[in-house]
């Protein structure tokens, strides 16, 4: 059975952690993933990037990713023994904003020292992932022992 989670629980995961792995789709229709920093505001994700990264282009190309962010999950006091990492997964829309579109509390939090930095703002944009729908679990909200069975496992829960 399917743990049923709240967008609470989720969205409260989620706050938690600030690595995920973006999931886009080429001008070519072929799929590319990446390594991203984020952090969370009203239920956005915001990721910092070069105005001409392959990040950037993809998503001009074609909005659709998905996010699929790892929860380290370990035993106390014994750290050696390893542990599969829980997962929230979702399908998002991904949108291009140039920091004359954003303010300056969100471009301090996403690019730190360096929002200070007029050309290095130049140069950069933020994605901006609204998710949609529902976000899908593995192992969030559970016991480490409930981990290995993947019908308590598995969780979903609506975006909203």
């Amino acid at each position: 059975m399917t743990k049923q989670l709240t967008s609470k629980d989720v969205w409260t995961a989620i706050n938690k952690e600030m690595f995920a792995v973006l999931g886009m789709v080429t001008a070519r229709n072929q799929s590319r993933t990446a390594g991203i920093v984020y952090i969370v505001r009203d239920s956005k994700l915001y990721i910092g990037t070069g105005k001409e990264s392959w990040k950037a282009r993809h998503i001009a190309a074609n909005p659709h990713v998905s996010m699929t962010i790892p929860i380290a999950k370990r035993i106390p006091l014994l750290p050696w023994i390893k542990i599969p990492a829980a997962t929230i997964t979702f399908a998002g829309i991904g949108r291009l904003l140039n920091s004359t579109e954003t303010d300056s509390e969100l471009l301090q939090a996403v690019f730190r020292q360096t929002a200070d930095d007029p050309a290095r703002l130049a140069d950069s944009v933020l994605i901006e992932v609204t998710p949609q729908k529902e976000f899908v679990t593995y192992g969030v909200g559970v016991s480490l022992s409930e981990m290995r069975d993947p019908q308590k496992a598995r969780g979903r829960a609506q975006v909203n």
